[in-house]
């Protein structure tokens, strides 16, 4: 019994060690933004993770050269002043086309998918798989958010955070798909129920999954 309340205290105190850490890099992150950075446009751009915060900062040019060390507190600081802004559904503007197949894609709500890039610009597709074509298509831009539809709940989620079954029964409005969930319980579930070949993240997906 001591053993186990020892381990839970050292697991509490790591993750508050954590957290602090977080929280003081995050500051660190503010006092040089306010020094080396457009603030106002580093805030109101949108990052869903460090990675995707530093790529940003450094492609937009809205800090001043900054050391590495420089760049991941202002990235933190910057993700830390991120909401979520998920949306409950994807509103798909009457008579937009995909940009990849030229299908109407309102008349397939199940299987919507949406990117935004930098500009501001919105695309919207009918399936993951052509918005994959478009995302491919298009490497030196940058697009955020990424949203797909969960197949059971059929919820915008974050796609780069979704797992995608491959190579299933269950075809799109272009054929074969990549199948989006947000647990990876479900797409499990899916996959055997649907004789899918593969669980895939959104950056293990290749141009070949999708011809």
């Amino acid at each position: 019994m001591l053993k186990v309340i020892t381990l839970f205290l050292l697991l509490l105190f790591s993750f508050d060690a954590h957290a602090s850490t977080s929280v003081l890099l995050s500051k660190k992150g503010a006092k040089i933004a306010n020094i080396l950075c457009d603030k106002q446009a580093l805030l109101a751009s949108s990052f869903q993770d460090m990675e995707e915060a530093k790529k940003q900062i450094l492609s937009k040019k809205i800090c001043e050269k900054l050391t590495p060390e420089q760049l991941d507190a202002v990235a933190a600081y910057a993700l830390s002043q991120t909401k979520s802004t998920l949306p409950d559904h994807i509103d798909v503007p009457k008579g937009t086309k995909c940009p990849i197949c030229g299908m109407f894609v309102a008349k397939y709500p199940k299987w919507v998918t949406f990117m935004q890039d930098t500009k501001g610009e919105k695309f919207y597709f009918d399936g993951v798989k052509d918005m994959m074509k478009y995302y491919f298509n298009h490497k030196d831009e940058h697009f955020s958010p990424i949203l797909v539809l969960d197949f059971y709940t059929l919820k915008p989620i974050d796609g780069r955070k979704a797992f995608y079954v491959i190579g299933s029964n269950v075809y799109g409005p272009m054929g074969e798909e990549l199948i989006p969930f947000q647990k990876l319980d479900d797409a499990k579930v899916f996959k055997k129920e649907h004789f899918g070949k593969k669980i895939i993240t959104f950056d293990e997906i290749r141009e070949e999954y999708l011809y």
